[in-house]
């Protein structure tokens, strides 16, 4: 069993920027993966960003945040942050940490979510 707790979000203009951070605690496995996945209100959720345990952690992106978004990881803490820069209004939704051991969909865990509100 694993928790993971959001942290970050908020309201921000159009081309602003926010930070999100999720730490995972328990028992945490050697290889998994994790990353945010959101969903906006009447959407499915979707995948915003992930990152792998491995050395240097393989990152992947969906298209729509491509050289906007930013994953990484801060291994002491045992966290994955995402920073968020040149934000649309179209990024508004309630963004959800995700972990996965050995990348397994049927083990994985969810934070509780965290909105982010971009607007005018």
């Amino acid at each position: 069993q694993v928790e993971l707790v959001e942290s970050g979000g908020g309201v921000v203009q159009p081309g602003g920027s926010l930070s999100l951070s999720c730490s995972v605690s328990g028992r945490i496995s050697r290889v998994y993966l994790m990353g945010w996945h959101r969903q906006a209100p009447g959407q499915q959720r979707e995948l915003v960003a992930t990152i792998t345990s491995g050395s240097g952690g393989r990152t992947n992106y969906a298209d729509s945040v491509k050289g906007r978004f930013t994953i990484s990881r801060d291994i002491a803490v045992n966290a994955v942050n995402l920073q968020m820069n040149n934000l649309k209004p179209e990024d508004t939704a309630v963004y959800y940490c995700y972990y996965a051991p050995y990348g397994l969909k049927s083990e994985s865990s969810w934070g509780q979510g965290t909105q982010v509100t971009v607007s005018s």
